[in-house]
């Protein structure tokens, strides 16, 4: 029992697995199945099930799975801005940006300006106010359109990476189909949630040569062509969804978009 639990790394809900495996000898000129060399019964464990992790992602769901998906994340992305474990180092001098994008407005929400004045309610919220992120007008307010956007929001990322594909062949001065012979955009994203509960995306977004982080992107390639790529991208991005009672609904990108020049960390260390 100690062993399978040690296996789970702090996992607290783990998924339990019933059922049998066998491994057996093969040989290797012949692909005959030869004696079994391994058997494993669920029912023969001695929590009657074979633990797995759950990986979930969530804090709430899973404090160690999700660290360690936290931790991998962190190592993947740090790879991808100076290089290391199999990404080249030459990555470190390709141009690439930090971009974030929201979604549209819903209508206006409890927050915290980061000019330190007061909510439009009149309030200084602190940051564990339960407050922040809920519609000042409630009746107002679009839930519709705001779960809606959630749903469609995976669609309208691919959406935005084929515009921004095309965006950046046109300013090289290339067609879309030229461009992979110069050049491939690479890209690490992750999906966040807002206090209110919008998915917003936080995205290093990378300049390569065709055959990706091994090779050198063409000399017209810098950060600013991409960020001014990336900026009308964003705003050609969109996608229809449903139409409800009478009203279609078209998804685009809000109008806070963030892109900044990214730099390597310092540290391979993870950060907390």
């Amino acid at each position: 029992m100690a062993r399978q639990l040690s296996g789970l790394g702090g996992c607290t809900h783990p998924v339990r697995l019933d059922g049998h495996r066998t491994e057996y000898e093969v040989n290797q000129t012949t692909g005959e199945i030869g004696r079994a060399l391994n058997h494993l019964d669920s029912t023969a464990l001695p929590a009657g099930n074979l633990l797995v992790r759950c990986n979930n992602r969530r804090s709430t769901r899973c404090t160690a799975c999700a660290e360690t998906y936290r931790r991998d994340t962190y190592h993947l992305i740090t790879a991808g801005l100076r290089g290391g474990k199999d990404t080249p180092e030459q990555v470190a001098t390709h141009p690439r940006v930090f971009a974030t994008f929201t979604a549209p407005n819903f209508g206006p929400v409890h927050n915290r300006p980061s000019s330190g004045r007061a909510c439009r309610c009149g309030t200084r919220h602190d940051v564990t106010d339960s407050a922040l992120g809920t519609p000042l007008a409630p009746e107002t307010h679009d839930y519709e359109a705001a779960v809606l956007w959630n749903a469609h929001a995976g669609a309208l990322w691919r959406r935005l990476s084929i515009y921004l594909r095309r965006e950046v062949a046109k300013r090289g001065g290339l067609t879309q189909r030229a461009f992979r012979d110069h050049a491939r955009i690479s890209f690490a994203k992750v999906a966040e949630y807002q206090k209110r509960g919008a998915v917003h995306f936080h995205a290093v977004i990378r300049l390569d040569g065709p055959e990706g982080g091994d090779t050198s992107p063409p000399p017209w390639a810098a950060a600013e062509l991409l960020t001014h790529a990336i900026r009308a991208a964003t705003t050609a991005a969109r996608v229809n969804g449903p139409q409800i009672d009478g009203r279609a609904h078209t998804f685009t990108f809000g109008r806070q978009l963030d892109v900044r020049r990214s730099a390597p960390p310092t540290s391979t260390a993870a950060r907390s």
